[in-house]
């Protein structure tokens, strides 16, 4: 039978795992496809899982499940969670994966101890306009060297106000770590999705900054969601493939 892998996390987390060396069960914790989730101890790591038949595909709402498992898990201790869709093939395979990276996942369990990631939507409007720019595809010669400049500039200033506007949120919030993306929406609109890395113990505070921050910034419209599971801050080696800490602005 196959594991399916959540997140990792310290076995001194959890106590009764000490005096086991086989999985045990995580009590009231269901995983995908409903299935009984185990603590399962690899030296000084515990890594929570469940049984998953290699054979079957992962239901609809197999994503929403892992993302629940991990939520659960980071109320009781320091976590690291494993990209969706994670499975190891056996028992072997799942030690050696630990065993492999044990240091690094210990290093970054001491980093992450504490500490939680939350979440800013800032929606603002672009600083472009797309009326009267030719497109591309139909331009040549003189017409087309100029449209690539139009478009050189335009992607300059929007990664511009996107990078001010970060800055800002940085000096209001004044996160441990943080990691940024931009887009642009059909509705002229840019979207910055900001995550922050703070103290567990700073989370009020973090809440209360914002109801003075989005009534502050009148040009720009905020969602704040949070306390999550460090998500964009654990090590790549189990989290899901994210974006840099710079803007990424479409053009």
């Amino acid at each position: 039978m196959a594991w399916y892998a959540y997140c990792i996390s310290e076995k001194q987390a959890f106590p009764e795992l000490l005096r086991h060396r086989k999985p045990i069960a995580l009590e009231s914790i269901t995983g995908v496809s409903g299935n009984q989730t185990f603590l399962y101890p690899a030296s000084d790591l515990a890594v929570i899982v469940s049984e998953h038949d290699a054979a079957e595909a992962l239901p609809p709402k197999a994503a929403v499940d892992h993302a629940k498992v991990i939520a659960e898990c980071f109320k009781m201790s320091t976590v690291l969670p494993f990209r969706f869709g994670t499975i190891f093939a056996d028992d072997d395979a799942l030690r050696r994966s630990i065993r492999s990276n044990q240091r690094q996942f210990l290093c970054n369990l001491d980093r992450l101890r504490g500490k939680a990631e939350m979440h800013l939507k800032v929606l603002v409007d672009d600083c472009c306009t797309e009326k009267n720019l030719p497109v591309l595809m139909h331009v040549v010669g003189k017409e087309y060297l100029s449209s690539l400049r139009q478009n050189a500039t335009r992607q300059r200033e929007r990664q511009t106000k996107a990078r001010a506007v970060s800055i800002q949120m940085h000096r209001m919030f004044s996160p441990l770590e943080e990691e940024i993306s931009c887009r642009r929406t059909d509705a002229g609109k840019m979207v910055l999705d900001i995550a922050h890395l703070i103290d567990h113990k700073g989370i009020e505070r973090y809440q209360n900054k914002y109801s003075s921050v989005s009534v502050a910034l009148k040009d720009c419209r905020m969602q704040m969601s949070g306390p999550w599971p460090p998500y964009h801050f654990a090590d790549r080696l189990v989290r899901p493939a994210l974006v840099g800490t710079r803007p990424a602005v479409l053009a």
